[in-house]
Order: C-alpha cells, then structure tokens, then sequence
C-alpha cells in the first residue's frame, strides 16, 4: 500500500465476536456465561489488521447485544459521530452481537452524520471455538472501512465477507455463518477472497449526512412498541401498548398489510387517541402499501422495512415531528 494507511477506529461493545465458551466445541452456552474478550486481545487475533490500518481501540461496552436497547444506540451514536468529527479518523468498525445487530446498524445508519465510512460486524462462533468466524469478520471489516470505495455509502455491515446495506440487512438463521441476508433486492457486494472490497450496488434511501436526525444532545428515545399479529389475534396486546401511553406503535401484519379484524380496529382506536401507528408486515420482502381505508383512519405505512426497523424509524421520526403526513414522508424516503 502506497502513501499513509488509513486510520480506522474501532468501537467494541461485546456479543459472540468476543464471547468467552468454555471450551472449543461450544457454540451456544458462551451467551449465558457472560465472559468477553477485550478488543485488544481480538486484535491481537488478526496481525494483518495492522497491514490494513493504523487502528485505535475502545471498549464501550461489553455485552451480548441483547442488552443493547435506544440508550445505547444512542451514546454509541454520539461516540462515533465524536470520533469521525477528527481529521484522525478516516473510518469506524463497530463490533457487536448479532441478536440486535441489523437494528443498531440501521439507527447508525439514520443518526452517523459523516461520509466515512462506518460498518458494524459481528460472529455466529465465538473466538474460543473451532470454526469461528470471528477473525476474518473483523479483518473483513476493517478492510471495508478502510476502502475509499465505502465512503458514502452509508452504514454497512459485513460478515461471511459480504457487505450488506444496514437499512435492508436481516438475521436469518439462529447458528449458521451465512445468517445476514438482504431483502430480495440483494446485497452490496464482497470483502473477496483476494483482499479487495468490491461493490456492484448503492444505497439510493436517505442516510447519514442526507437525514434530518440529530441525536447528539439525546439521552433517551421515543418509547415505539411492536405488536406481532398471528390468526386470531386481538386487541388485548394493542390495548396494552395504547393503556401504557407509549409514544407510538408498529402493526405487524400479514402480507401487504392485512390485519385480524379486532387487532387493527384497536389500532384505529390507538390512532384517534393521538397514537402514531405504523403498519407493517411480518412478510420478509415486499411493502406495506396505503389504501384508502388505511389513509382515512389515520395509519402510516412502512414500505418494505422490517417491524424492528420501522420502530426505529418511528421512534426518531418522533423526535422530531408528530405530524402524520411528515412522518409518512420519512417512510417513503428512508
């Protein structure tokens, strides 16, 4: 590599990547045991990472991402947006569990406000047991960061050596390495074999530098509940979210936005009590369209984002406006 390499930083906040098993053939129990590594000791793992990048280190938190809820994203948020303010820092990795990952890396996605590149990774296999995938995700990663061909591109992930866009990035599969996959519109392209990062796609949503959040004075978040619906749902859960005075809710549905009688009639009760309620589906592909009953009672739509995606979406939509149309806006453009 000719000329300065580039100075990546890494923000740590625990999961599988740096989880602790107890011994090499354990691939489930290392969650409830709790033990992580440190970032430095990941590193220590993958020298060629220094071949890469000039890299500096934290440890934010150290935690399965099952932990990690809105007051994390949001210091999360603040510290990577403090980090890239510096001339020093070219590009961030952040390494998390995978429970949670897709939902941290879509509120980066929303909240980062720079061009640098950011990207989240993670692992199915902790470093401790035989197969992990834990190493190469990270070298990946950092290789991803460090590639001027990722800046602009928003916030991305990459594990198994793929780059995915983290508005559209979704856990699949509860053990296996190939779990992240796109929605049907596929991914952005590799972390390849040969050492490059090559990209054939590009986010065209807004992101990053193109959205009007700003979290950087923020210590909490809308409270936004989900509600999943299933043959023969009602209003019991709907009512509990609407009785608890949440600040706005998520229906999902069936299909392109088709909902128990009982469940969306509550939801339309939710709506005229001053309620923002989104609908969505449980439907991995495909969007959630507006038709004239859903517009007259007062419902937002959520395109083709994921349940868990619209409530953060939602959430910091609220932030900043309770207008419905504004709102719908957002939903359309992000």
């Amino acid at each position: 590599m000719n000329g300065p390499k580039p100075r990546i930083a890494i923000v740590a906040t625990g999961g599988s990547i740096a989880g602790v098993g107890p011994d090499r053939l354990d691939f489930i129990l290392y969650p409830e045991l709790g033990g992580h590594i440190t970032i430095e000791q990941s590193l220590d793992r993958i020298p060629e990472a220094w071949d890469i990048a000039e890299i500096t280190a934290e440890d934010l938190v150290s935690v399965g991402s099952t932990a990690i809820g809105p007051e994390e994203w949001l210091r999360l948020a603040q510290r990577v947006n403090t980090l890239l303010e510096s001339d020093g820092t070219d590009g961030i990795v952040v390494t998390h569990g995978t429970a949670t990952l897709e939902e941290t890396a879509y509120f980066l996605h929303l909240t980062v406000k720079y061009r640098k590149p950011v990207v989240v990774t993670g692992a199915m296999r902790p470093p401790t047991a035989v197969g992990t995938d834990a190493d190469l995700n990270l070298l990946d990663a950092i290789r991803v960061a460090a590639s001027p061909i990722s800046a602009g591109m928003g916030v991305l992930t990459v594990l198994n050596n793929e780059i995915q866009c983290a508005r559209d990035v979704v856990k699949t599969n509860t053990f296996r390495v190939e779990t992240f996959k796109p929605n049907e519109l596929g991914f952005l392209g590799y972390a390849d074999s040969d050492g490059q990062v090559v990209m054939y796609r590009a986010p065209l949503r807004r992101h990053t530098t193109a959205t009007e959040f700003d979290v950087s004075s923020m210590d909490s978040l809308p409270r936004v509940d989900i509600v999943y619906c299933y043959a023969g749902s009602d209003e019991l859960l709907v009512d509990a979210v609407r009785l608890n005075q949440s600040d706005g809710l998520v229906l999902a549905g069936f299909g392109g936005g088709s909902f128990p009688p009982r469940a969306i009639e509550a939801a339309a009760k939710a709506v005229e009590g001053g309620m923002p309620v989104v609908l969505a589906s449980r439907s991995t592909n495909g969007r959630v369209v507006m038709t004239p009953r859903k517009d007259e009672q007062g419902f937002i739509v959520s395109d083709n984002l994921q349940p868990q995606k619209a409530r953060i979406l939602l959430a910091l939509a609220l932030s900043t406006t309770h207008d419905r149309a504004d709102i719908q806006r957002m939903f359309t453009e992000y």
